[in-house]
């Protein structure tokens, strides 16, 4: 068990992955930013997707920036590293696309 969370472009590929192990409390951090609390099932995701906006992908980006600094964090931060790529990698694709879906497992 453990969140498998996928951000995917309009074709079906995979652009974006972030994983936490069921015991990571962390994965909270990028349900709240993605405003999609109602996917995280406790030890996992719940199967559920959907498609976040260019518009929710820059206020989710401005938050994290706001709560953990304007700088990538450093590497030994891998769990705000990873929640940071994300976004990145989905907000890339939602500047060309309009928007990404996202699959919570």
């Amino acid at each position: 068990m453990g969140h498998d969370i996928f951000g995917v472009n309009k074709t079906g590929e995979d652009i974006a992955y972030a994983r936490f192990s069921m015991g990571n409390y962390n994965s909270i951090i990028l349900y709240n930013l993605l405003n999609a609390e109602e996917f995280h099932a406790g030890v996992s995701g719940n199967g559920g997707s959907t498609i976040i906006s260019k518009q929710q992908l820059e206020k989710a980006m401005n938050d994290y920036k706001k709560t953990f600094g304007k700088k990538e964090v450093s590497k030994t931060d891998i769990d705000l590293k990873q929640i940071f790529n994300f976004i990145e990698q989905c907000l890339s694709t939602a500047h060309e696309e309009g928007s990404v879906k996202v699959y919570f497992g």
